[in-house]
């Protein structure tokens, strides 16, 4: 069992295509400039200093992406990337796996969770996070899957939980 930390929030959320809107869209940039003002807010009034994505397509690449941008103001903040498997981009459009591999290249920290891929390492990696954070920060809609099932070890493990709405944008 890993030690949480209270400086440390991961990200969970859905994948592009469980969403209703695209990137760069009107929504996304609500949602996104939602997503800064609650990573400051971590930042500045709970001095939380690490972030960890899982770096799925959709939310985890985007507050990936955040965060970089806010290495810049905050210079005591850090990425770590939390890699379930090598070849996790694997079937990702070349663009994607481009952004993936620049994100990588500019994290503070790369932890991957093993070698190959088996059915599980996505769970693997989303316990890693939620296991080492105390905050973990969601896009989610309340749909079955990886999301739900990430926010429901959260809650059992006590964790302080952020979820923006991604059809109402709401908090």
């Amino acid at each position: 069992m890993r030690v949480t930390t209270e400086n440390y929030c991961c990200f969970t959320g859905l994948r592009p295509q469980k969403l209703n809107f695209k990137e760069d869209s009107k929504k996304h940039n609500i949602i996104m400039s939602r997503c800064e003002k609650y990573i400051i807010q971590l930042i500045e009034g709970y001095n939380v200093t690490n972030f960890i994505s899982g770096m799925a397509l959709g939310w985890d690449i985007w507050c990936a992406e955040e965060i970089l941008k806010l290495r810049d103001r905050y210079s005591s903040i850090s990425l770590e990337c939390a890699i379930p498997c090598l070849g996790q981009d694997k079937y990702w459009s070349e663009s994607d796996k481009h952004r993936y591999v620049e994100i990588l290249s500019k994290a503070d920290n790369i932890i991957q969770m093993q070698e190959k891929y088996t059915s599980d390492c996505m769970i693997k990696r989303n316990l890693y996070m939620v296991d080492k954070s105390l905050y973990v920060f969601a896009l989610w809609d309340r749909q079955v899957g990886g999301t739900a099932s990430t926010i429901k070890y959260a809650l059992e493990k006590e964790r302080r939980i952020i979820i923006i709405n991604p059809i109402t944008s709401e908090i």
